[in-house]
């Protein structure tokens, strides 16, 4: 037969395996969450660095292939010069 301190005791002990195991169990879901939006950062990250890459292939071959057209002449920056009298 058990005493009232010994099931209060025991009914102590549940209750704080009780609180660590849901403190546990949302720290657990937490770095779920945390891993899951880092993949998908990681995944966005990587498409749009492909799609970067892609573009710039595109206007480098667009500049090679403008590059026989004649380029335009710089302009010339203008010059003002105060006359003493």
């Amino acid at each position: 037969m058990e005493s009232k301190a010994s099931r209060q005791r025991d009914a102590a002990q549940r209750t704080q395996r009780g609180v660590a195991q849901v403190w546990e169990d949302r720290k657990e879901m937490v770095k779920q969450e945390m891993a899951a939006a880092s993949a998908a950062n990681d995944a966005k990250t990587a498409r749009l660095k492909a799609l970067r890459l892609e573009k710039e292939a595109q206007e480098a071959e667009a500049a090679k292939a403008a590059g026989n057209a004649p380029k335009a002449a710089p302009k010339k920056k203008q010059v003002r010069r105060i006359v003493a009298d």
